[in-house]
């Protein structure tokens, strides 16, 4: 992937002949998109198919994989039995064909952290922090999505990951008018801190109070 400076806040990064606007924050760079996409999980819609398509896990930071091990006696008792039995025989990771951590599968399909209410998969992680049992609320990349982080020249490129799944996410933001950066405003904060969120909506709003004078001119 190939990034062009265009001035002092603006990037394009070009990804398969596709150029997108992207804000330098820090250490980041942060595709407009996070500005421009209207997303709002709808999970009655997509019952948590997040946690159940794909081809591999979700990825994991390697420090994740040590916190997973510690907190997994907890994790266990809300985890279903071959979930259970996975993660029992392979650990808390796997590998995706690119050789990055991601969490394991049940038979190629849903996350061996996935468990079912009715027919909506939801966390056992995040079920046994909201529980109060652990304080790892789940992977960082479960968090953030749709947002996907990759690295280029040492910086985190922060961008939006278009999957026909969160079709619906797309319409419930559209017909709530949220932004996908004040959707993920959390765990944005738990990522990069609140003087990094600060930065990032300071920028948002100078730009869009700059680009409102360009059409009063």
């Amino acid at each position: 992937m190939d990034v062009l400076q265009i001035t002092n806040f603006q990037f394009l990064c070009a990804d398969n002949d596709y150029f997108c606007p992207m804000l330098a924050v820090q250490n980041t760079l942060v595709s407009d998109d996070l500005t421009r996409v209207r997303f709002v999980c709808d999970l009655k819609k997509c019952h948590g198919a997040c946690c159940v398509d794909g081809d591999a896990g979700a990825p994991l930071d390697e420090d994740e994989i040590g916190t997973l091990e510690d907190c997994l006696d907890a994790v266990i008792p809300y985890m279903t039995e071959a979930g259970i039995t996975m993660v029992e025989s392979r650990g808390v990771f796997d590998y995706d064909e690119l050789g990055n951590y991601v969490t394991p599968l049940v038979n190629e399909r849903e996350c061996a952290f996935a468990i079912f209410e009715g027919d909506t998969a939801k966390c056992a992680i995040e079920k046994a922090y909201t529980d109060g049992k652990i304080k790892f609320q789940k992977p960082i990349s479960c968090h953030l999505y749709p947002v996907r982080l990759t690295k280029t020249f040492g910086d985190d490129m922060v961008n939006y990951h278009e999957w026909h799944v969160c079709r619906f996410a797309l319409i419930h933001g559209r017909r709530l008018d949220v932004p996908l950066y004040k959707f993920l405003k959390d765990p944005l904060i738990r990522k990069y801190g609140r003087k990094w969120y600060a930065d990032l909506t300071n920028q948002i709003k100078a730009e869009e109070a700059g680009n409102k004078n360009l059409k009063e001119v």
